[in-house]
């Protein structure tokens, strides 16, 4: 009976009845007797239970994959409309489907979606401050402190110089840090209660921060050389510290997030005094904030400022998890705090 099932399977694979359906959910339905085993072949079969498509991207009842990709042309002619870019074959099934915004204008940005973008907390201290106890502590703090001094030396008042560099740097730790996690999440076999989701989170909301300050600001050829350099030491230096003692790596970005609290309140007071001239905020700043449309530098360098406070409570928080000798998963990771 298994051979008669399984050359049946097969002739229709070769026939070409099931290669054009895209399987994404599968749920068994009932048991079948011997003529319905033998003779399902619209459904997939496995241990004599019949598998019903859900979700298929391909429609079961569209005998062809033309009669498919016709009933798609309208949507994809839509998705395509007012785009540059080169359109690839549908044969994966893979499209954007049309995205609007709240006023139903449609969504420009591939970089996030309207469901990623947020309205952040600007009510939280920017004092707050962990004074160093253990020796541990004070190493990080002076750690930072030293760190500071040659961005001071390069970059002096030139604040938006100065942010768009740090922001490449800014966002390794949370990427190192979800990494890492992750393989001992699967190394190990237990779950990392959502740390991993909310450090790579973090590692996404200072990418944002880059990607709004190259909008006002353009890197010049030694700028982005130096970035090489500046990132690729400092991945390294940063991964190799995790796998050491994740308690003192996070206690350092703690800190480095003081250091960015400080360094954007500098840039706001340059603002104000009209060193720095207040000009429009850049588009991608205004959806992804969620700011008004009238919205200046000075709403993103707050918002900005305001993201790096969250930064600094979590990091500090999951130091102070380990230093009480708990591993990151035996308390919950903060959701949405950025």
């Amino acid at each position: 009976m298994n051979r008669i099932a399984v050359r049946s399977v097969v002739g229709g694979l070769r026939s070409g009845q099931n290669c054009n359906s895209y399987i994404s959910t599968a749920v068994p339905v009932r048991p079948l007797d011997g003529a319905e085993f033998l003779h399902s072949l619209k459904g997939d079969l496995s241990g004599g239970f019949y598998w019903t498509r859900m979700m298929s991207t391909v429609p079961q009842s569209a005998k062809t994959v033309e009669e498919w990709r016709e009933s798609k042309s309208s949507v994809s002619d839509d998705a395509k409309k007012g785009s540059d870019r080169v359109v690839v074959s549908d044969y994966w099934g893979i499209y954007r489907p049309k995205i609007t915004r709240e006023d139903v204008s449609e969504w420009t940005w591939n970089c996030f979606m309207p469901w990623d973008t947020y309205k952040p907390d600007l009510s939280i201290d920017l004092s707050k401050h962990h004074v160093p106890k253990t020796f541990m502590d004070r190493f990080a703090y002076r750690t930072v402190k030293v760190l500071r001094m040659p961005t001071d030396i390069f970059f002096k008042r030139r604040y938006g110089c100065r942010a768009m560099m740090l922001e490449t740097v800014a966002a390794v730790p949370g990427i190192v840090g979800g990494m890492v996690l992750h393989l001992r999440s699967l190394r190990k076999f237990q779950q990392s209660g959502g740390w991993v989701k909310a450090l790579l989170e973090e590692a996404e909301n200072e990418r944002m921060h880059l990607m709004t300050m190259v909008e006002l600001v353009q890197p010049m050829w030694y700028e982005r050389l130096l970035v090489l350099v500046v990132q690729g030491v400092f991945f390294n230096a940063f991964f190799v510290l995790y796998l050491l003692s994740p308690k003192l790596a996070h206690r350092i970005v703690g800190y480095l997030e003081e250091e960015a609290i400080h360094s954007y309140t500098e840039y706001l007071k340059d603002i104000d005094s009209g060193k720095i001239e207040n000009v429009q905020a850049p588009a991608i700043a205004i959806d992804y904030w969620r700011l008004p449309k009238d919205a200046t530098l000075r709403n993103v360098i707050t918002v900005i400022r305001a993201d790096e406070a969250h930064h600094r409570d979590v990091n500090h928080y999951a130091s102070d998890i380990q230093f009480q000798g708990k591993e990151l998963r035996e308390a919950p990771a903060p959701s949405d705090y950025h």
